[in-house]
């Protein structure tokens, strides 16, 4: 009875962090975390992780991580599906481990293998002064908490700067979403990639 009416569906996520272009630095590390809505728990897996420091190769400007993602969410309906924010830290010019680079993506919403790149940007003083002490303390502006990335309330009166590119792999897995009535439809004839079906369930 249970597998033929499921109160909840999974979403398996598996992949990795593949890569990073910043033209300007080198020896960089990332961090991982997801966010997702109320009705929604992880059931396996790791929610946040820190990958190892990579330098450039001869000849190359990308940074090489391969760092592995593997976890499983439940839940009952869509609405806060989850996103994976990443940080990128790297040396300063006197040592310090400053941010490099914010962004976030929503994990795919169809199932199958999928490639994404994700601009990322830093936030910045907001005036010459404050850039100058910045700069003289080696003291960068960034989030106490880089879960904000991926929430709209205040992004729009924080000034920030594009700076490089981070590119992930996914493998997505979804049971049991058509048994509660969602179907995946391509994501890019619909902009949350899922519809409700008429069916009972």
């Amino acid at each position: 009875m249970t597998s033929n009416n499921p109160a909840v569906f999974l979403l398996m996520v598996n992949g990795q962090i593949e890569a990073a272009d910043f033209p300007e630095y080198d020896d960089l590390y990332c961090k991982y975390c997801f966010v997702y809505g109320h009705d929604w728990a992880p059931t396996s897996g790791l929610e946040e992780g820190i990958s190892q420091i990579t330098s450039k190769g001869r000849g190359s400007q990308s940074l090489v991580w391969n760092f592995p993602l593997d976890i499983t969410f439940k839940s009952t309906n869509p609405f806060g599906w989850p996103q994976i924010v990443v940080s990128v830290y790297g040396p300063d010019t006197f040592g310090n481990d400053v941010v490099r680079g914010y962004g976030a993506i929503h994990i795919p919403f169809t199932p199958g293998k999928h490639t994404k790149t994700i601009p990322m940007f830093v936030p910045e003083s907001t005036s010459r002064l404050q850039k100058f002490t910045s700069w003289l303390m080696g003291r960068h502006p960034e989030f106490t908490d880089p879960k904000v990335v991926a929430q709209g309330e205040g992004r729009e009166v924080t000034r920030v700067r594009s700076q490089g590119f981070v590119t992930l792999q996914f493998n997505i897995v979804t049971k049991d979403m058509k048994k509660l009535g969602y179907e995946t439809t391509s994501e890019h004839s619909a902009a949350t990639g899922l519809t409700r079906t008429s069916q009972n369930m």
